[in-house]
């Protein structure tokens, strides 16, 4: 937007840049920056010949026929275009661009931009695409101008690579995606001012190393939220109070990295999460005369969604903070009733218990024969987390049995049947070697655990114990623990980078090669009042001390990433102090995922679609 000389630009955009755009900014960030009006590249738009035009649209035909038409003829609909394609463009649309002869004079700037990804936070992202990772690295030239990173590349290896046995496509993508990944960055390095030594660190994973991580209740605020509100995306709806007279009006609002509060809770745990909630809204209330009028006589009593709406009535100067205040204590309220409703802390315990290895099969039986079925669906996620570490109970008649007593619909059944089908190879006969290894615990008669206790890791709150496994991967990754047979590297690093404990050191004092981006401090840090420790205005104290991040670690997981991984990446930025960025093909909640493993078919599961 910097290109064009004119005070007032238009902005263009197609229908998924659109939704690229609105991902990482709002309209107010965009007016910031001079555009006064955004339209639709499809749409019939009002010709502005005394303004310039930004278009930020996909390298397709129909597209830059359209772009074409808008600056053709003697009349275009604006003075200059500035264009930005949002992938690659072929050479045979650069020709067609070229071959209008009367277009070319009016073209300001063309570029790609390489920006066919959806930010989910200020350390996330998601491509909503399975091939995207492979085609941003199909083009050398643009990836070297995008990234001005040289990555270690490690990835997970194929569990069944070996002569007696089948591998599968599927148990291919992070070996086939390293591979691709690597031929563009060796073509890289003859580019100028490209790096020549690594600069950061990339662990390329898909979905098989954690299948328990998208179906157990997790306990943090924002994973609940988006599991048991129905929120489509970030956006919550809610009722607000109509104007006089008028019954009440639904309003559509963002959960996202704009709101102050939003940003401070999100990774808490959802009764740490409560708690601070109402103890704001109590020290609001304390702290203003007419705020305790509003809120009565009922000393100590708890403050109603009503009582709020009544403060923003009489306190108009706070309304939009009391706004934002009520808005997070009608969610929290809201989650605590299903908590309550459906009885999820009982069930939560008894997840993690499986997980850990404390509880078996007949603790599940006890739970299916005395509890009433409140919510089928979370009858439903305990046997898919029981089909991720015992895939051998849920066979034949004892399998029967379970899901009888579960009271689990013909479509559900299939949703098991496919979670079993996609456990590791052959976890029930020997211990795998992977990530999502089972342990044995001599104690406990040697009861599969899923997971270990973390050491140093102290449980604040009631079920905050289950963790996903890539944080115990990039931990290892960043000490240099991290397994070569399993987790193999494409560039072969040198000792000097994994080797010892002093090496490692190295990495955060004086690493060799520097990254190209000018940014040494984690993108994401900004003040906001937070202080739960890993959210980013608690890293943002840390990051400001003067002392220097380390490599970033990028991690990549095909086939969709958890709120929970999304929320170790923050708290490992701060305890590594080296940024932890994450990206998948999608963001995966519950339902989401539910769905995605019923409609898995036989020739997804199948273990013969190519033979090594």
């Amino acid at each position: 937007m910097k290109d064009t000389k004119s005070n007032w630009k238009v902005l263009i955009m197609d229908k998924l840049t659109v939704k690229v755009m609105s991902y990482c900014c709002k309209m107010g960030d965009i007016t910031a920056e001079g555009v006064s009006l955004v339209e639709d590249l499809f749409k019939r738009r009002q010709p502005l010949p005394s303004m310039d035009a930004i278009y930020f649209i996909q390298p397709t035909k129909e597209n830059v026929v359209m772009f074409l038409s808008d600056m053709a003829g003697r009349t275009p609909l604006y003075k200059k275009a500035f264009v930005y394609f949002s992938s690659p463009v072929s050479r045979e649309l650069i020709d067609h661009i070229k071959k209008d002869t009367t277009v070319l004079p009016r073209i300001g700037a063309l570029s790609e931009m390489n920006l066919e990804y959806f930010t989910i936070d200020s350390q996330g992202f998601i491509t909503d695409n399975d091939r995207a990772l492979e085609d941003l690295f199909s083009d050398e030239e643009n990836i070297a101008k995008l990234m001005r990173e040289f990555p270690f590349v490690r990835y997970r290896a194929a569990k069944s690579l070996d002569p007696m046995t089948m591998t599968t496509l599927r148990d291919l993508i992070p070996t086939k995606l390293a591979a691709g990944i690597w031929n563009c960055l060796v073509k890289c390095k003859s580019i100028p001012n490209f790096p020549q030594n690594e600069t950061c660190e990339l662990l390329i994973l898909d979905r098989s190393i954690d299948q328990i991580a998208p179906v157990i209740h997790e306990w943090t605020y924002d994973a609940m939220c988006h599991d048991l509100l129905n929120m489509v995306g970030n956006k919550y709806v809610h009722e607000v109070p109509g104007k006089t007279g008028n019954p009440p009006e639904k309003k559509e609002v963002l959960l996202d990295e704009h709101d102050p509060l939003w940003l401070e809770l999100r990774h808490a745990h959802i009764a740490d999460a409560s708690e601070r909630l109402h103890d704001k809204m109590t020290n609001f209330a304390s702290k203003n005369k007419v705020a305790q009028l509003q809120h009565g006589s009922r000393d100590g009593g708890e403050i109603s969604t009503r009582d709020l709406q009544k403060m923003i009535q009489a306190l108009p100067q706070y309304s939009e903070q009391i706004e934002k205040l009520s808005l997070h204590v009608e969610i929290a309220g809201k989650i605590n009733r299903i908590i309550r409703d459906q009885e999820l802390r009982e069930l939560g315990q008894l997840e993690q218990d499986l997980v850990f290895g404390d509880a078996g099969m007949k603790d599940v039986l006890k739970y299916f024969t005395t509890k009433e079925v409140v919510c089928r669906e979370n009858n439903l996620r305990l046997l898919m987390i029981i089909a991720a570490i015992y895939p051998e109970k849920l066979e034949g008649e004892q399998g029967l049995n379970l899901i009888k007593l579960a009271n689990l619909p013909p479509d559900d059944v299939n949703a098991v049947n496919n979670m079993r089908l996609l456990a590791p190879f052959s976890e029930s006969k020997k211990v795998s070697t992977g990530g999502f290894s089972l342990k044995f615990d001599i104690h406990k008669k040697k009861r599969a655990a899923a997971r270990k206790d973390r050491s140093g890791e102290q449980e604040t709150w009631q079920l905050s114990r289950f963790y996903p496994i890539i944080e115990e991967l990039v931990e290892k990754l960043s000490l240099g623990e991290l397994s070569k047979d399993d987790y193999p590297c494409m560039n072969d690093p040198s000792p000097s980078f994994h080797g010892t404990s002093t090496a490692v050191s190295l990495i955060h004092e004086t690493p060799v090669a520097h990254s190209m981006r000018s940014r040494r401090t984690p993108t994401w840090a900004r003040p906001r009042g937070s202080d739960d420790g890993y959210s980013s205005d608690s890293l943002l104290r840390r990051a400001s001390s003067n002392l220097k991040m380390g490599k970033r670690i990028f991690v990549f997981i095909a086939g969709g990433a958890t709120r929970s991984e999304l929320r170790v990446c923050h708290k490992l930025t701060g305890k590594l102090n080296r940024e932890v960025v994450l990206g998948s093909t999608s963001i995966v909640d519950p339902p989401q995922f539910i769905t995605k493993v019923k409609l898995l078919t036989a020739n997804e599961l199948s273990l013969d679609d190519l033979e090594i």
